[in-house]
């Protein structure tokens, strides 16, 4: 049939689309390898046809026009193909917008009246190097499999439209332009570096009564620390669907930043940034003799997402981490190894620094028992298959509002108890209730130890533990008139085990004093640095803690000897267990210490004679707990974790430790 018009293009792989008329026929080659090919062409009269060409100018394909339209639409999907000429360029670029070095950013207006986007304001991403060239057609590529759900895309995900033609060769080998969604001119971290960011974000967020009944909450407005949260909440349930979106369409981000977040002021949503980078989780189909392998690969991608979400829901909470020095600190702790519960012990002084009066991203984290802590630990776990996924971190008690009840974990349960008693002891208030409040929580963490057998404190036990309460006899300043001035710092105990099967371990107690001469306290407590060292050495053992009835131990005395059994109260147990019978004892680990060594060591001249020297020993022993100053009336240990660890001593009193990280 005789030729009717011909118009030639270069598509994105190297395929040239000329316009024929007439019948066309097909020659074997599938449409779905082309990208290039243009959704407008739908425009065209029924009497042309369009025959796909190779850049050798051989013909590979062709389809009868009547059919031809609708499996390229098919096969298209949302891809459209623009030409420079369709748009209008902005004389300026957000902020929010930057991009790479190999890559130019403009804003535009779409002019064509017949496209869908009309009078709308997109990006245009021109990528100049080849691997930048892949990034652009690789987020075509993902449009693709996550258009099919068009409500979530749209919601969440940055909208691609699509490419801009090349009009020459030359330009194909140069460039490649892709064109996506405008959603609002900054990214999530430029809204966070505003000074006014709180007010602004919920006006574009239009938090209303109906908005803020989507993440469990029931009241707007309220005290600041009230509504960060409730922002945070909406902003983080957001990036997890997102995301997990993305997980369910056997993709990860593996680019998860601040930087590629952006809030649309239409909708009102996070859009997750362009997939250039993304990856998919099975390298080859899951049935073939690798499925292990990309179980595998698919794990450790969504952990990698994870662990970026950890970042940017740190980096929302607590403002200090915007800043590059200490959040470069923050990496490097975790890079070390070191466990992710540590975290509040390892940030707790920058924060009080920074935050005299309360630090508003602690106080957060703070709340509901510690719940923002445990997120951020399972955000971030050390180990990749200890992480939380998307649907988890959605019900956990930190994203849900007051309205949504949540029923919490025994670990949950545990990190509160925990989490409550180390914030009592921080007031130092040491009154009466908080005192009985303390060893109440104490008591209920030993009903609940997680590793009851010896064997399991061979991996926890080691490292350094700091003393932040013992529930047995205080001794105050102000009361009494001492014989000479000494303050207590840091009360630490370092814990070695060292190599060789059934081989002891070494245990020291560290105490850091200052003494201060004269009669009367100074107001600046600076005085001479002190430090008394005990060394010893013990081996675990299995045992129990054996408990007497309620009205049996009524008898005893409250200061009995920790070899006699201890009171249990039904109530305390009920509401915390869930075992109805309370049992006569709970499974302890025993420790059989050895002799003890002690070192001293005084920086003021003046107390380097001996009979100076008893004096500062005697005063450090009675202010220290009795266990610390010798290791060997340590008797046994009820609670331990990767974050707190609970000793018993002689005369029953209960020893709280944290574990250090400085």
């Amino acid at each position: 049939m005789a030729i009717c018009g011909v118009g030639c293009s270069t598509g994105i792989d190297g395929v040239e689309l000329c316009k024929f008329g007439g019948s066309l026929m097909r020659n074997g080659l599938s449409l779905s390898g082309f990208t290039g090919l243009n959704q407008r062409f739908g425009r065209v009269q029924r009497s042309e046809g369009w025959r796909i060409k190779s850049s050798t100018g051989n013909v590979v394909s062709s389809v009868e026009s009547s059919t031809g339209l609708d499996c390229v639409e098919e096969e298209l999907g949302p891809v459209l193909k623009f030409k420079m000429s369709d748009f209008v360029i902005c004389d300026r670029v957000s902020i929010g917008l930057g991009g790479r070095g190999d890559e130019l950013v403009f804003e535009a207006m779409v002019k064509d009246p017949d496209s869908p986007l009309y009078n709308s304001r997109v990006v245009l991403r021109r990528y100049t190097s080849s691997q930048a060239k892949r990034r652009g057609k690789r987020a075509i590529e993902v449009l693709k499999r996550l258009a099919r759900r068009k409500l979530l895309y749209l919601s969440y995900s940055m909208q691609v439209h699509g490419y801009v033609a090349p009009s020459t060769s030359s330009d194909q080998n140069n460039a490649f332009t892709l064109v996506h969604g405008y959603h609002g001119s900054y990214s999530l971290r430029h809204w966070l570096q505003l000074s006014d960011w709180l007010p602004i974000l919920e006006g574009t967020l239009s938090l209303d009564e109906e908005r803020v009944r989507r993440v469990g909450d029931d009241t707007v407005g309220g005290p600041a620390i009230s509504r960060k949260l409730r922002l945070i909440r909406v902003l983080m349930r957001d990036l997890l669907i997102g995301v997990n979106y993305l997980h369910s369409h056997g993709l990860a981000h593996t680019e998860l930043r601040l930087e590629n977040l952006h809030i649309s002021p239409l909708d009102r949503h996070i859009k997750v940034g362009i997939l250039g980078n993304a990856s998919d989780f099975y390298e080859n189909t899951p049935n073939n003799g690798t499925q292990d392998s990309n179980v595998d690969r698919r794990k450790m991608m969504i952990a990698f997402d994870m662990r970026c979400v950890g970042f940017i829901m740190a980096k929302m909470v607590l403002r200090e981490l915007m800043d590059p020095l200490i959040f470069t600190e923050f990496k490097s702790f975790l890079n070390k190894g070191n466990d992710p519960s540590c975290l509040r012990e390892f940030l707790l002084p920058i924060l009080s620094a920074n935050s005299p009066s309360g630090n508003p991203g602690l106080q957060i984290l703070d709340r509901n028992w510690g719940a923002g802590w445990n997120l951020l630990l399972l955000l971030l776990a050390t180990r990749s298959y200890d992480r939380i996924s998307c649907l988890d971190a959605l019900r956990h008690p930190f994203l849900c509002g007051p309205r949504w009840r949540v029923d919490p974990s025994i670990d949950i349960i545990r990190w509160g108890l925990g989490s409550t008693a180390i914030r009592i002891t921080e007031e130092y208030i040491y009154g009466h209730q908080q005192r009985s409040r303390l060893a109440h929580f104490i008591e209920l963490m030993e009903m609940l130890n997680p590793h009851p057998k010896p064997k399991n404190w061979l991996k926890f036990l080691p490292g350094r533990w700091r003393l932040v309460y013992c529930t047995g006899r205080h001794v105050g300043l102000t009361l009494r008139q001492p014989p000479t001035r000494v303050l207590i710092g840091d009360v630490r105990l370092n814990i070695a085990r060292t190599p060789g099967k059934g081989s002891p371990f070494n245990i020291t107690s560290d105490i850091n004093f200052r003494t201060m001469n004269g009669l009367n306290w100074p107001h600046d407590k600076k005085g001479a640095s002190g430090y008394l060292q005990v060394n010893s050495s013990f081996r675990l053992m299995a045992g129990k803690r054996e408990y007497l009835a309620e009205e049996k131990a009524k008898r005893k005395h409250t200061s009995r000897p920790f070899d006699e059994p201890a009171q249990k109260s039904p109530r305390k147990w009920r509401r915390t267990s869930p075992f109805k019978d309370i049992p006569s004892s709970l499974p302890i680990t025993k420790l059989a210490v050895d002799e003890i060594e002690l070192t001293l060591r005084l920086d003021d001249p003046a107390l380097h004679k001996v009979d100076s020297a008893q004096v500062v020993i005697e005063e450090v022993r009675v202010q220290v707990p009795p266990e610390m100053f010798d290791v060997s009336k340590l008797v046994c240990g009820t609670y331990i974790d990767s974050r707190l660890l609970i000793l018993r001593g002689m005369n029953g009193s209960a020893l709280l430790f944290t574990r250090s990280c400085r």
